[in-house]
């Protein structure tokens, strides 16, 4: 699988569908049953937002916690989008919808929320999807169903998801009207996402000359036995332990030093699988504890109550990650490149964007993942700009649209929330962003 770390991820729908009704239990469909009425903190909107869960099996009593944000204005005739984080094993209401592109965002130490003026749905219906179960509120009552998480029994993480519905809309009784989709600092290809992490790392002045050297020379990233060459493992785990001193999702920001707000000191280390060396998402953002205030504020029995998860005694355990699904994650990818070709020959849009500064999923390994798909340049490389300010870079190809956003680390939206609602609405709009100041 792929995209197991990004932040950023959706799919886009077309207004049909985008009804609450849709979304709600099956056993009920009354959507006033979800309705979010009494939010701890929360201020005050004039949309309607739902919460709860959706059964997906009910044989194994499987069923997935969903948050829906009508859009502010016209709910009835916007777009519906539906944000997935991965990991795998991270939540996309801890992080899109409570730090990163919701309208409301934890204060600190998980007291309240605040209102996020640069929320997306200003501009669609915002559907946030705990997936697989195991992660946030998403549960199975089948204990064996925690055992066999992958991209197939997952459902799919997007671009697989956006795959899966272009294969299945060829039933016209499945048909869903899928527009496009978003990556934001996804991976993508194995041997070129390593790759470029170890440049990006090396050009940053993360490792030395020498490091870099050892592993240009002795590591074939695309060969599964890698890491079986000892020199080629001692210079990534060198590598992995430079980063451990900093943010690896955000170069430039301080780490959380607030041992109230993570569990010790591994909460803000990076760690790794030895068999692959994939590593899982760490804190990320102007304010480097907030991953935290997050867990603070979703384990309130009031918050649990609202949120129709539970009755406000008997308390679900909320974690923003579940690091056992990512430690025991199966089927996975090496590439997600034959998918890309596959959906821009069918004509799906597809965007794809970076923060220059995260090292996890840097600039460089999406610039290289991408240059091996061999795509015409549409228009060649050059500033996109919001509010007379360079935004990034900008770079389309026939079929797929490639930006930069300068100064942002993994989590885009976090450091460049005005830039990033922006760059939403162009891409739900179709049109380029600004090229002019």
């Amino acid at each position: 699988m792929k995209g197991l770390l990004i932040l950023g991820v959706f799919a886009v729908f077309s207004a049909v569908g985008a009804r609450h009704g849709i979304w709600s239990n099956e056993k009920g469909m009354k959507s006033n049953e979800d309705l979010v009425i009494d939010l701890p903190g929360q201020p005050g909107v004039e949309f309607r937002h739902y919460a709860g869960h959706v059964t997906v099996n009910e044989k194994n009593g499987r069923a997935l916690f969903y948050w829906f944000y009508e859009s502010c204005t016209h709910s009835d005739y916007r777009p519906l989008v539906l944000w997935l984080n991965g990991g795998p094993g991270c939540s996309s209401v801890g992080y899109g919808a409570t730090q990163e592109i919701g309208p409301f965002i934890v204060d600190k130490e998980g007291r309240g929320l605040k209102l996020n003026p640069y929320s997306w749905n200003r501009e669609a219906n915002m559907l946030f999807l705990e997936s697989p179960v195991g992660v946030g509120f998403s549960y199975s009552n089948t204990t064996t169903d925690y055992n066999i998480l992958g991209d197939d029994f997952t459902g799919k993480y997007v671009p697989e998801l956006a795959e899966l519905i272009y294969d299945m809309n060829k039933d016209p009784t499945l048909f869903i009207d899928l527009k496009g989709f978003v990556l934001g600092n996804p991976e993508t290809s194995d041997g070129e996402d390593w790759r470029g992490m170890v440049d990006y790392a090396w050009s940053h002045a993360v490792v030395s000359d020498e490091t870099h050297k050892i592993i240009r020379d002795t590591c074939d990233f695309d060969s599964n036995n890698t890491w079986n060459n000892g020199n080629c493992s001692t210079a990534v785990d060198e590598l992995l332990k430079q980063y451990k001193e900093i943010d690896i999702y955000s170069l430039y920001t301080s780490v959380c030093m607030n041992t109230s707000m993570g569990s010790d000191n591994t909460y803000m280390q990076v760690m790794f699988k030895t068999s692959s060396k994939m590593m899982p998402r760490i804190m990320g953002g102007y304010d480097p504890c907030v991953d935290g205030y997050a867990n603070a504020f979703y384990n309130r029995p009031e918050v649990q109550k609202a949120l129709h998860v539970s009755d406000g005694h008997h308390l679900k355990n909320w974690s923003i990650c579940n690091s056992k699904i990512f430690s025991e994650w199966s089927d996975t990818k090496p590439s997600v490149l034959p998918i890309y070709k596959k959906l821009i020959a069918a004509g799906l849009r597809i965007w794809v964007y970076s923060g220059d500064t995260d090292g996890r999923v840097p600039v460089l390994s999406t610039r290289y993942s991408l240059s091996s798909l061999g795509l015409p340049i549409k228009n060649a490389w050059r500033p996109w700009y919001h509010q007379k300010q360079v935004g990034g870079w900008l770079q389309e190809y026939e079929g797929l649209t490639f930006a930069t956003f300068r100064g942002a680390g993994h989590a885009v939206p976090i450091f460049k929330p005005s830039e990033s609602l922006a760059f939403f609405a162009s891409f739900l709009s179709g049109e380029s962003p600004p090229i002019k100041r």
